[in-house]
This record gives structure tokens, sequence and C-alpha cells, in this order.
């Protein structure tokens, strides 16, 4: 009472306003309409999957860089030399200079050295294993899919896409119906794509550069590499009470690409920046190092008629073939000005091969007529800036490419001579892998990222975005894609924060 007495009239009325607000706030029950809408506007998180390291397998510990002024030393005032030149494609002169430039030595690895899980990787390689033992027997590893079948049915569909898109593509109504006229024209219904949590997981840390499914219908596999050298297993069908995911340190670099082949899953090769090219043998339980480039290897492919060897994007625009038989690189091509980025072969016709480069061209090239005297591309694809992908389409009639232009390029045409243009924003910056766009599992659809965090879809027929996968559990930008080759449907999305997102056809 005593303080209340030596309060002024004007703190006495806002006291009492201040009371009668509240009161008023609590009859309109504002305070939990408010916590609602907080609540509404917040990012949903989702408890998703995420690999799982040994820390007590780090063999060197992590040293915290301090600079000279905060040691207390006097600055270095000796600089580069006159005579210091290191080209960003050349490493052999490094690796002279500094033999310890690497982080791990040229040699191979075991995978039990390489393995950074905190569980035992004895599950993946029998599952693995188990798919190769099929294949010697003579039992299908495809469980009773019938291939042959279903190729069949995509040349079909693919062929009517073509005749569709040499005919009809400027009589389609102007509304978007996410398919075909028909309605039975392509092998996937886009409004069939869903994004459920548990086919969501962060495998890796850091930005994922590569992503591949293991060729198997019976199982979804997915390896990827990452910026930090690391390879790592996604079994997306693993038991609750697993994860999937395992993580293993196999290159001194960022991995540059992946393959796997169908007839031999035991054998995988990774290459990276740093030019190695491993061979992960399940039946060794190795990672083996099967080759060392002298300059940076950028991209790698496998022809799908030769399992003995590998095509590499070596340094400013080389080319190389790999002979697995051999250990060797017989053949060399310089095809650009700049570095290859991706490669690709026709699946009718394993001799054309597609590449592209950040020369600002994608060319087609006839293997059977190039030698190291005679270079010469039956097409040449021209963009404004950098060109980051060229593949072919399912039925090898068409060729998307993507650059730093803005752009996203359709070649078509009996000879590959008709090329249209969709704007697409592919200005990633300098924190996101570039978006590599892929086609489906016929030539309806491409699929590429969007700096909105979602999937744009790009339809054949109508040469331009019809719709975009979109999902409140996304939380990254979707940058590098792989298509199950055995899962219509099956559409897995990695990210630069090492998430993947993986989109199934109810």
């Amino acid at each position: 009472m005593a303080s209340n007495n030596k309060m002024t009239e004007y703190e006495r009325k806002r006291l009492e306003n201040i009371r009668r607000n509240d009161e008023m706030m609590a009859a309109l029950k504002l305070h939990s309409r408010v916590a609602e809408l907080s609540a509404a506007t917040k990012r949903q998180k989702v408890g998703t999957k995420t690999y799982k390291t040994n820390t007590e397998k780090a063999e060197t510990p992590v040293v915290t860089r301090r600079s000279l002024r905060t040691r207390g030393l006097p600055p270095d005032l000796k600089g580069l030399g006159d005579d210091y030149s290191v080209h960003t494609d050349t490493i052999s002169e490094l690796r002279k200079s500094d033999p310890n430039a690497s982080m791990m030595d040229a040699k191979p690895i075991t995978m039990d050295t390489a393995y950074r899980g905190s569980g035992s990787d004895r599950a993946f390689r029998d599952i693995i294993m188990s798919f190769c033992k099929k294949a010697e027997i003579g039992s299908s590893p495809m469980g009773g899919f019938d291939r042959s079948e279903q190729s069949q049915k995509v040349e079909n569909l693919c062929d009517s896409a073509v005749d569709l898109d040499r005919t009809k593509s400027g009589n389609l109504p102007s509304n978007v119906n996410i398919k075909y006229e028909g309605g039975d024209q392509t092998l996937l219904d886009i409004n069939t794509l869903s994004l459920e949590v548990n086919n969501i997981a962060r495998v890796v840390s850091g930005r994922i550069m590569a992503i591949k499914f293991f060729p198997t219908p019976n199982m979804r596999m997915i390896a990827v590499g990452n910026k930090f050298g690391n390879v790592a297993f996604w079994n997306m069908e693993a038991p609750e009470v697993e994860d999937g995911i395992l993580l293993y340190q196999t290159h001194p670099g960022p991995v540059s690409g992946i393959s796997i082949s169908e007839f031999n899953m035991s054998k995988m090769f990774t290459c990276c920046y740093e030019g190695f090219l491993r061979r992960m043998d399940i039946e060794k339980e190795v990672f083996d190092l099967v080759y060392v480039a002298d300059q940076c290897i950028y991209s790698l492919c496998q022809q799908p008629n030769n399992s003995s060897g590998l095509y590499l994007g070596e340094g400013r625009g080389g080319l190389k073939f790999w002979d697995e038989r051999t250990g060797k690189t017989p053949d060399s091509w310089d095809l650009h000005e700049s570095r290859i980025n991706t490669i690709d072969f026709n699946p009718r016709n394993p001799s054309i091969m597609a590449t592209s480069s950040s020369d600002g061209t994608s060319c087609i090239w006839d293997l059977r007529n190039i030698s190291s005297s005679r270079v010469k591309s039956i097409r040449v694809v021209n963009h404004k800036k950098a060109v980051h992908a060229a593949y072919f389409s399912p039925s090898g009639s068409f060729l998307a490419t993507s650059s730093f232009d803005d752009t996203v390029g359709i070649v078509s045409g009996t000879e590959f001579n008709e090329t249209s243009f969709v704007r697409h924003n592919n200005h990633t910056g300098r924190w996101i892998s570039t978006f590599r766009p892929i086609w489906g599992w016929d030539d309806s659809y491409i699929f590429t990222g969007n700096m909105n965090r979602a999937v744009d879809v790009i339809s054949l027929s109508r040469k331009s975005i019809i719709c975009s996968l979109k999902s409140p559990y996304i939380s990254a930008i979707p940058c590098r894609f792989a298509a199950h080759p055995f899962e219509v449907g099956t559409l897995a999305a990695a990210t630069s924060g090492g998430q993947v997102y993986t989109w199934t056809a109810n």
C-alpha cells in the first residue's frame, strides 16, 4: 500500500491500462493464436536417417589452424617464388614437389581401413555378393524381372514420344495436363510421385558430387560420393533397427564420378579430382587403386557394350580410355578446350558418345571415326557459358544439356540437327553443386533442380517446365539426380548438404 501511495497518477493509470489490456487479450485468446501461427510458419523438421561415424578410427587429430599474428609470430615476407605456377588441371608436378600432398598413400585400401561407420558393414558386403553369386550360377539377379520385355515397352513408348514431339507438340491444349494425350504415352504419371519421411537420409557430410543406384530391381541401394573424398552407401530397405548407411574414406579429393555395372555389381569404380581411379572389389574386400592420372579426373563413364574399360575426362578437355585388362590408357584424345564435366553413350548406338564441357559446348562424337590424329565431332551444341551436363534419352533419340547460361537444351532430329532451349535458372552459386538434369524412364520428362528447394519437371512435348516436385520435408536444394533403372518412379535427388531425397510412385 505504501508503494502505491508513492506512485503518481500517471503510473497508476498505466498499470490499470496494462491490466485491462491483459484481460482483453486473455478473453480473445490472442496468446494461444500467436503460438499457433508461430509454429505453423516454422519449417517442418523430421527425424531422418543419417550416417554414424566411428570417432575411434580417426588416424590423425583435427588441427585448428591459427594465423601467425594470433601466435605472436612475425609475418612471412618471403611470399611465392617468381617461377611459381601450378595449373589447376595438372597435379603431377604438385605430387613431385610435395609427396605428402595427398591425404592418403597411392595404394589399395582395405574396406576395414576405409570404413568410418560405427557398426559392422558385413551385411552390406553379403548383400552385394548374394546378387553376384546368383548371376554366376545362372539364376538372374533380376529376380524374375523380364528385362527384355520392359526394354521393349520403354522403346515403344519412346517411339511414341518421338512421334508425338514431331506431330502434336504445337497442338496440345493450353492447360497443363501432366501426361501425354491419351494418358498412355508415358511410363510415369507425375501425379503419383510422393516423398515419404522414411525415404530421406543424410548420407554424408558436405556436398554430394555423384550419385548412382545399384542396377537391380530387388534392392534400393544408392551410392554417393562427396567433396571430402567419401563414398557412402544407403540401403533403403535396411531393417528399421538400422539406418542402412555405410561411410568409407576412399579418396583424397572430391569424388567426381561413380560407375556400377549391372553385370558385375561387386566391382564399382570411383574417381576423384586428385587423379585417382579406384575399384571397389567386394570379393577381395578392398578399394583397389587401378589408375593414377597426371591430371584431375572430372568424369567417367562405361560404354554399354564394353565392360573391359572406362572413359575418363582428364585435365583440360582430354578424354582417355582406361583398359581394365592392362591397367593402362592406350587411347587418348583432346576433345575440348576446357574440362569435360560429363560423358554419356547412346543406348541404341554405343559408338555414339556425348560430352559436356566448361568451354561452353556439348559435342556428339562417333568413336568409330575419331583417332589421335583426326578428332571431329558430328554435332556441336553451343551455349553461352559452361555446360555441366549432356545425357541421351532412354531411346537415344534426344540429348538434354544444361548450362550456366540459364538454359536446358534439347537436341533432336535424325542427325541431332535440331536444338531447342528451355529457360531455367541454373545459377547455383559457389556453395551448391551445379544442376545436372537427367531423363526419366522414357523420353517424356527431364528432371532438374530448382533453387527454391524443389525438382523441376520439363516436358519433352511442351519444351517447358510443367510442374515442380515440392515437399515440406525438403530443407536443401536438390542438385544431382539418379533414376532407378528398374523401378519406374523411383527418383533420388542429392544436395550439397549430404541429404538424399527419394521420390517413389504410389
